[in-house]
């Protein structure tokens, strides 16, 4: 997987890389729990409101990431000139909205 996909990086404080590093183990081990639940041939209904919780997980972090994102690299973008970002966020929005 390429992380530096645009050629820009974001510079996290530990707080934030653990905060969401600690969100991401949590999905993790939602996942790993529906796994357990397929191999044990649990109710469709269960695996579909396990499913529904990872889902608003995911969408949680996503705002997070976004938020914080639009108060930082956005911001400081837009201050030093760069409006490619105006761009970049359009793109952004589009592919949240599918």
């Amino acid at each position: 997987m390429n992380n530096n996909c645009c050629g820009k990086k974001t510079k996290r404080s530990p707080d934030e890389k653990k905060l969401i590093q600690n969100r991401l183990n949590r999905i993790s081990g939602q996942i790993n729990g529906i796994n357990k639940m397929i191999e044990n041939d649990a109710y469709c209904n269960d695996v579909l409101i396990q499913l529904s919780a990872v889902e608003k997980a995911v969408k949680s972090l996503s705002s997070h990431i976004l938020e914080n994102h639009l108060y930082t690299c956005v911001s400081r973008d837009l201050e030093n000139g760069d409006l490619d970002t105006i761009d970049e966020l359009i793109s952004l929005f589009k592919r949240f909205n599918q």
